[in-house]
């Protein structure tokens, strides 16, 4: 008896965008949801297609923004207030106008580090390294082919149904990537 060793999972090659995001429609029709395509150039519909309808970044931004913008509030409150408070022409120790510049700077750069540090870590990076490399005709995914992955972690994953249901789909090849 064979024992087969454990894959990452199956890849189909297209030589067509439109037949990727058709075959990518069927999939996710198919009730396959741990997927993804790799293309030479944006291909619209194609993040719908495989069922990515969510953003996270928005959000991290905001955070990111609203930490600046309390940090710098904070900030300025403390060391106007508490550390070391002058009064100066009878103006109140706790004088928010003066707080908004650097409120708003500080907003700004802590929204454009939480941007560039939520993209790295949504997308996974840095990654020098990833399953799909192993197969040899990957190279061309970024000259003029499309690739369609589904990841053996799928819960309805079967390496032969699959790969069957792949081949129904037409594609160039049908590859299964190795770890």
């Amino acid at each position: 008896m064979k024992i087969k060793t454990p894959i990452y999972g199956l890849m189909a090659e297209f030589t067509n965008p439109d037949d990727l995001v058709e075959a990518a429609k069927r999939a996710y029709e198919r009730g396959y949801r741990r997927m993804d395509a790799y293309t030479p150039m944006p291909v619209e519909g194609l993040a719908e297609a495989i069922g990515f309808w969510r953003n996270r970044m928005a959000l991290l931004v905001l955070i990111g923004g609203l930490a600046g913008a309390a940090t710098a509030f904070v900030m300025m409150w403390y060391s106007a207030v508490i550390n070391y408070p002058l009064n100066i022409g009878g103006r109140p120790l706790l004088s928010w106008p003066a707080f908004i510049p650097i409120t708003f700077e500080l907003t700004v750069l802590f929204a454009a580090f939480s941007a560039v540090l939520g993209m790295l870590g949504l997308n996974g990076l840095p990654m020098p390294y990833h399953p799909v490399f192993n197969v040899p005709s990957f190279e061309m995914a970024s000259r003029n082919h499309f690739f369609l992955c589904i990841q053996a972690d799928d819960p309805l994953f079967d390496r032969e149904e699959t790969g069957r249901f792949l081949a129904s789909l037409k594609p160039k090849e049908v590859c299964e990537v190795d770890h």
